[in-house]
């Protein structure tokens, strides 16, 4: 048994009687929905086309948004039909991440993920969702896909069929017979906040907070939109041109005129801050590692101990913006209790963990002199350390919603940064702590090593061939749209040719070493901002 959904798009009529029916149903604030209905317009004036996509979950058989979810708040039924459980949920947000096709939401009254569930109830009772039950065309065709008497099954075997991004590998079940490129594919046409006749403003509930107010109407819209399309036209021209011209240069393309509300950035400043946390705590132990086993240079006491109350000091700063991060802080045991293991957000959670236990154990060994127990904590702490600093690489990995984290080089990205930040904070720490011999040296040469390896990561990153159009955006946003300048002047310019410069002239100068330390975590910090946020820019759907 497997359920799934065709949308018949050679019926549908736009007429939104699924998004109230499924609002009624579930009581789906206002502001948010569960399935609602995308309109596009295609052509010129006044030879045009209106096309109406029904969007909602897919019901993927190989869902992202459960192997991502931490505490199984997401999962599947033996119908097939992916269920999520509200009592569960943490709201970290992952599952909004990881869906290609944005089909989740938080609820802004429970602070919990939701989305179309099928109408499971329903289902249970052997009736059909309400959606199906309401439209007045039966453009919207439910049922077992796998039993051949079925309708759905039979329109399978006989109809041409699409779905929205194939190439993600998640196996949708919904299809679209009639199903248009401009309508389904989410970078054929530009996201606004505007149109003729309705306007998104701010986000509802959880959403308020992220997005960015616009306020346009009447002309003044009109030609907002027209600069969008690259058009400029003065108030003048515009008032003299009519309605036909205005309209006749707006349609000069496949374009949006309904649309859902923007959800804005979902994991905003507290989850940048709590990577470059995490790379301190990480880097500040994976360099005294490297530098007690080859011997690279010596450390004080004092020292070794700045190194562990670092650690462990940033590792709870990193615990706390993760936590501040949840829409439901109060479940964040969920994490460690009712754990989901394929989820990279409980295998981070618990390997930071583990290292700040094993941070402790090491702590408590060179207090009491367990000398034959040293050697083995430290090296069981450094591969924790390791985990640590790069597992958000991997739970980026399976947020397959934001192409542009799927890069192979991400991994190495995260562990450069933690051996620079931990260099960085740690020739800060030097400023006022004896330092061994060749220590100092040691942090410079791995700061200076560190900006080169960014760079050169950087680089690959931005200039490797991205297989979708969503990444090559993402590129294009950072190297010359929105985040050009912060990213050129802050991140490149004073986050790594500024601290490169200062460290190559300061010789043997603990200050400028300190000075160049600081703008190096200020840079990592600037980078992580835009390698977070930018490609949660691009719209999914």
């Amino acid at each position: 048994m497997r359920y799934g959904f065709i949308i018949d798009n050679r019926k549908c009529i736009g007429c939104h009687a699924c998004t109230t029916a499924c609002k009624a149903e579930h009581e789906v604030p206002v502001g948010v929905n569960r399935t609602w209905v995308k309109q596009v317009e295609k052509g010129e004036f006044p030879n045009t086309r209106r096309l109406f996509s029904v969007m909602r979950c897919n019901h993927c058989t190989d869902a992202p948004c459960v192997e991502i979810c931490p505490v199984t708040a997401l999962y599947f039924r033996d119908d097939g039909i992916v269920d999520f459980d509200k009592d569960r949920c943490i709201g970290c947000k992952s599952c909004m991440q990881a869906c290609p096709y944005d089909a989740l939401y938080i609820d802004p009254q429970t602070h919990t993920a939701a989305k179309c569930n099928y109408c499971a109830h329903r289902v249970d009772l052997g009736l059909e969702p309400a959606c199906v039950n309401v439209c007045p065309e039966h453009a919207i065709i439910s049922g077992d896909m796998e039993n051949p008497e079925s309708e759905i099954s039979i329109l399978l075997s006989q109809q041409v069929v699409s779905v929205r991004k194939a190439a993600k590998g998640t196996q949708p079940n919904l299809f679209y017979i009639d199903g248009d490129e401009s309508s389904l594919n989410p970078v054929a046409t530009e996201r606004h906040d505007n149109y003729f006749w309705s306007a998104q403003t701010r986000g509802v509930g959880h959403y308020a907070k992220n997005t960015e107010k616009m306020a346009y109407s009447g002309d003044n819209m009109i030609q907002a939109l027209l600069e969008a399309k690259g058009h400029t036209i003065g108030a003048t021209e515009l008032a003299s041109s009519g309605p036909v011209k205005s309209i006749d240069l707006l349609m000069g393309g496949a374009r949006r005129v309904y649309d859902s509300p923007d959800k804005g950035i979902l994991w905003g400043w507290e989850v940048s801050a709590y990577v470059l946390t995490k790379a301190v705590s990480a880097g500040v132990f994976l360099l005294l590692f490297l530098a007690w086993i080859f011997g690279w240079a010596e450390y004080t006491p004092e020292t070794f101990w700045w190194i562990i109350g670092t650690g462990l000091v940033f590792l709870g700063a990193t615990g706390l913006f993760l936590v501040k991060d949840l829409d439901r802080p109060d479940r964040f045991l969920n994490v460690l209790l009712r754990p989901q293991w394929n989820s990279w957000l409980v295998r981070g959670g618990y390997s930071f963990t583990i290292y700040g236990g094993m941070l402790t154990l090491v702590a408590l060994a060179a207090f009491f002199q367990w000398k034959a127990l040293q050697p083995v904590l430290w090296w069981i702490t450094m591969a924790f350390a390791l985990l640590t600093a790069v597992y958000t690489a991997f739970l980026f990995a399976q947020a397959k919603g934001r192409d542009f984290w799927q890069s192979p080089a991400l991994a190495l990205h995260m562990l450069v940064h933690s051996l620079v930040a931990g260099a960085a904070a740690l020739s800060i720490i030097a400023l006022w702590t004896e330092s061994g011999p060749g220590w100092l040296p040691f942090l410079k040469t791995v700061m200076l090593a560190g900006i080169v390896g960014n760079l050169a990561t950087v680089l690959v990153e931005l200039t490797i061939t991205h297989p979708t159009q969503e990444a090559k955006k993402t590129v294009e946003m950072i190297t010359r749209g929105r985040y050009s300048n912060l990213f050129r002047w802050g991140a490149i310019a004073f986050g790594n040719f500024l601290p490169l410069a200062m460290l190559a002239l300061a010789g043997d100068n603990p200050l400028i070493a300190a000075m160049a330390g600081l703008i190096l975590l200020i840079g990592i910090y600037i980078m992580e901002k835009i390698w977070v946020e930018a490609p949660q820019r691009i719209s999914l759907v």
